[in-house]
Parts: C-alpha cells; sequence; structure tokens
C-alpha cells in the first residue's frame, strides 16, 4: 500500500503498567475508499524490531462501484507484509507477479533496490457489497540488504503454522515461536502472529525477541491490571515474560524482532540508511526509472509533484 502522508501517532505519558514500556495510539487517516489507522512510525517509536511501518485496513464495506485502487507505487529498502482477515485485494508488480490474496495467506515483497506494485480489489469483489480488513506492515531490511534484487513470495493459507487450543488460536506468519517455524522469508530475525483469545483465556507473549509489540484489532486486554482496548499498539520492556488476559473476544497482533542497527529514513513510499539514496530514489521516480507493472499503465505521482 502507499504511504499517504498523514499525522503520526501519539503515545501514553509513561508505561501504565509494568510490563509495558509505551503505548501508541494511532491516528486515522481517510485514504479514499476507506479509512487506515496507522501506529507505526510514532515520534517517540519509529521501530518494533525491524517493523517500520504498520496500517491497520478497515474494516469496512465497499459498497456499489467503491472498490479499492491504490495505483501503482514505488519501494525501496523494505519488504511489505500483506495480512487480511476479511476479504481480498489483487496484487500486481513489476517482477510481473500478479495473484489474489485471501485472509489466511501471506504476501511478502521485498522492495530492495527498487520494485513497483498496485493494490485493487479484483473483479470478483466489484459492484457488490464487498469487505476488506487486515494489516499492511512494513520491515525494515538490514544495512547490507536494503540494495538487494527485488522479490515476492505468496504464501497459501496451509503453508503458514496454527495453532487452536482451549480458546486460543494463533497463526505463526514470520519466525519461530511456539515450537514452530513459519516458511515465511525474513532478512532479519523477525516474530509476527496473529492471536485470537476468547473471552477470559490468557496468553503468555514468547520473550525470544529483543523488541516486541501487540496490536489490538479488536476487543480488550488486561495486563498486570490494567485494561487495554481496540486500536492500541501496546510496546514492551525487553526480557520480560507478559501474561495477558482477554476481556473480551480479542483478536491482535504479536510483531517484533531484533533490533537492527543504524537509523532509517523515511520519505513517502522510500525507506533508508541514507538521506541521499531517498532523493535518488524520488528522482528516479519522478523520471520514470523504475520499472513499470504489466497491464497497470496508472501511478501515484512524488507527492511533492502533486
Amino acid at each position: 500500500m502507499s504511504w499517504q502522508l498523514a499525522e503520526i501517532p501519539d503515545c501514553t505519558e509513561d508505561s501504565p503498567c509494568d510490563p509495558v514500556a509505551l503505548v501508541l495510539t494511532p491516528r486515522a487517516k481517510d485514504i479514499g475508499a476507506f479509512e487506515v489507522k496507522r501506529a507505526l512510525p510514532a515520534r517517540q517509536q519509529q521501530r518494533i524490531g525491524p517493523f517500520i511501518f504498520f496500517d491497520q485496513m478497515g474494516p469496512t464495506v465497499f459498497e456499489g462501484d467503491i472498490a479499492m485502487d491504490v495505483r501503482p507505487h514505488p519501494h525501496i529498502g523494505i519488504s511489505t507484509i500483506t495480512w487480511l482477515f476479511e476479504g481480498e485485494i489483487e496484487h500486481r508488480d513489476s517482477l510481473g507477479y500478479e495473484l489474489v490474496i485471501r485472509p489466511g495467506e501471506v504476501n511478502w515483497m521485498t522492495a530492495g533496490r527498487g520494485i513497483v506494485h498496485s493494490e485493487r480489489s479484483p473483479q470478483s469483489q466489484r459492484d457488490i457489497n464487498a469487505p476488506l480488513g487486515g494489516i499492511q506492515a512494513w520491515v525494515a531490511l538490514p544495512i547490507d540488504k536494503e540494495e538487494i534484487d527485488p522479490a515476492f513470495y505468496h504464501y497459501t493459507d496451509d503453508q503458514i503454522p496454527q495453532f487452536d487450543e482451549d480458546g486460543v488460536r494463533i497463526s505463526l506468519i514470520v519466525g519461530e515461536a511456539f515450537g514452530q517455524s513459519s516458511p515465511v522469508i525474513a532478512q532479519s530475525k523477525t516474530l509476527y502472529a496473529e492471536i485470537n483469545l476468547e473471552n477470559g483465556k490468557s496468553f503468555v507473549v514468547p520473550d525470544e525477541a529483543e523488541e516486541r509489540g501487540l496490536y489490538i484489532y479488536s476487543g480488550s486486554l488486561d495486563i498486570a491490571g490494567t485494561a487495554f482496548t481496540e486500536g492500541s499498539m501496546i510496546v514492551m520492556k525487553p526480557g520480560m515474560v507478559v501474561e495477558v488476559t482477554a476481556s473480551s473476544v480479542t483478536k491482535m497482533m504479536l510483531l517484533g524482532g531484533d533490533v537492527l542497527e543504524g537509523d532509517r529514513h523515511l520519505y513517502w513510499n522510500f525507506v533508508s540508511s541514507r538521506k541521499e539514496r531517498i532523493e535518488q530514489a524520488k528522482d528516479d521516480w519522478r523520471k520514470g526509472r523504475f520499472e513499470s507493472v504489466a497491464g497497470d499503465d496508472e501511478f501515484i505521482p512524488l507527492p511533492e509533484d502533486q
């Protein structure tokens, strides 16, 4: 998804309970056909592990002739992860990949030195009441891998490890946890999972990752006697075993991983450890040096050119 310029999130003044370092409240942004809520980056917390961008899409229902149409746009320096709870998105990119992603499946696109893609409602989801809800995240690449060749991988739902026991249901999207390993290829140590809890059920957050966050998509949690509600990005203190208990039926995302070295600069859809690389990418997009998306001739202009 193209990062439309928007306000970045604020956080609470202090940690409200011992295992929690920070709570980020996303800001909503209307991007035309639907609303997104952006939890990362924030002024107080740019990244959680390698995660540098975290957007909640919807939930919404496209009615009549309204549809998702994110025109071709470029990325550098990151991998993007699309994870849907409901609905469908058609992905096309400059490597020639074209497919529809559905709930439980993973689109992992590594931009590296540069890639262009579009994200649209497939034809089967147009002119009907079509739901859409999910998360799109960006993972910053290690400095020595920022300029690797672009790549795209699609994983079906039967490839993603699933756990379902006593009111706790987990999908391990990326990384190693719970005695299992995801097949999704990452360029640095990354942990990403969808966790669903029935009311009153508890879950212990694994402490393998250097940095960890929990994002509540729906429902509510109790951590050490403090309540957290829908839309909260909870940043946990490193090295602590954290138990969370659902105060209602709750869907959340666990994200994190090892800390990447150095700072990252962001402009629009470009991420790099070097400011001059960002300027080069801006000039390359403005002058048409990126590869195009076959069958999709539209594009999103550089924001400063609009």
